[in-house]
């Protein structure tokens, strides 16, 4: 792929290397968000096909990015949505334990904690040596006592890539449910729905999907279709279609995952946006994508270790990220430091993590390694 700076609002003299914080809006998201909430302004011309006809079209293009099906997705406004729609439809035996890793993001946390404690069950939470991969770690663990393995695809903070598919065979060989965060790769790892074949997966749309913020996915495979929503949303009733009838109140919800939006998912201003953000991607191509970080990330880990900072290489860490270790030594304000010369990557504990997407260019490289050496 050629650079894609042009499609963003990135000014040339600003070297933005953080999209695992949050991805920026390209200038037809933008566009597209500005003619939704236009619909907003004349509320005489919307009709049915506004209220259905964005989520529809979102979740089928979501069926290509992720080699699922349509009827699988519902619309969520956050992970910690969609985590509590998956741990109130999975059982969780007395006794049992729940696998989560170490630092893992606490919205894949807190709610396994709550459950734990009302199903009389515990957390288990793991943790990897230097040099050793999160599947090894993670796949050692599982075991006929394990009911839940709730993990990342992308560990936030060191970026260690998980092989979902292995890992996801053998939750099953015992018996276990797999729920998926797949907010840290979803867009720029290629990830198959069907080959990993989890029970719930979740994934926002504001960091490497370029969506606005407050909108996100659920997939739910079809053993949980029958399950229960979170709230009781009026569009997740069959014949919501026919507002005349909606006070025909009736039992049976939505097929497929329908069932689990959230209510007021007809946000006309942003599902537009998610709509042509998403619409990139798979014209881009996530293969392409992956391509393009992993080259801007091998030049950065170049450049970073020639300064003595290093990070993991692949596989262990995934292609679109890279988060070095920092001595004892580095400036508590380094990240401040970066900034105020227009570099902007995020510091995590004792790691700086840099996260290139396709905008990043030559420059933007030479301006990290020439401004990071002098903050150090």
């Amino acid at each position: 792929m050629e650079c894609q700076r042009h499609l963003f609002d990135i000014p040339m003299d600003i070297a933005y290397l953080d999209c695992a914080f949050m991805g920026p809006l390209m200038g037809k998201v933008m566009a597209a968000g500005r003619g939704g909430l236009s619909r907003k302004a004349r509320p005489w011309e919307l009709g049915t096909d506004d209220f259905f006809g964005d989520g529809l079209r979102i979740k089928a293009l979501m069926a290509r990015l992720m080699n699922a099906r349509s009827e699988d997705f519902a619309l969520i406004p956050s992970v910690s949505y969609g985590m509590a729609v998956a741990a109130k439809n999975l059982l969780v035996p007395t006794g049992s334990e729940i696998l989560v890793m170490a630092r893992q993001f606490p919205s894949n946390v807190y709610v396994w904690r709550d459950k734990a404690c009302a199903s009389n069950a515990h957390v288990t939470t793991l943790d990897r040596q230097e040099g050793q991969g999160w599947t090894e770690v993670v796949l050692g663990a599982i075991g006929p006592q394990t009911s839940i393995v709730a993990l990342a695809h992308v560990h936030w903070i060191d970026g260690g890539v998980l092989d979902l598919e292995a890992i996801g065979q053998k939750a099953r060989a015992h018996g276990a449910a797999l729920v998926l965060d797949l907010t840290q790769s979803l867009g720029a790892l290629p990830f198959d729905a069907a080959a990993v074949d989890a029970d719930f997966t979740v994934m926002a749309n504001y960091k490497w999907l370029l969506g606005p913020y407050g909108t996100g996915f659920l997939h739910v495979a079809e053993r949980h279709h029958g399950g229960l929503p979170l709230e009781q949303c009026w569009q997740s009733r069959e014949g919501a279609e026919n507002f005349a009838g909606l006070t025909d109140y009736h039992d049976n919800l939505a097929e497929g995952a329908a069932r689990f939006d959230m209510g007021e998912r007809s946000n006309f201003a942003l599902l537009p946006a998610v709509e042509a953000a998403i619409a990139q991607i798979l014209d881009w191509g996530v293969e392409n994508i992956c391509a393009q970080t992993r080259a801007h990330t091998a030049q950065l880990a170049q450049t970073a270790g020639a300064l003595g900072l290093h990070s993991e290489d692949e596989p262990i860490r995934a292609p679109h990220y890279l988060s070095l270790r920092l001595p004892d030594t580095a400036p508590d304000d380094l990240q401040q430091r970066l900034r105020a010369h227009n570099v902007f990557v995020s510091r995590r504990g004792d790691r700086l993590r840099i996260t290139p997407h396709v905008w990043v260019n030559e420059a933007d490289i030479e301006r990290f390694g020439a401004t990071l050496k002098a903050a150090l």
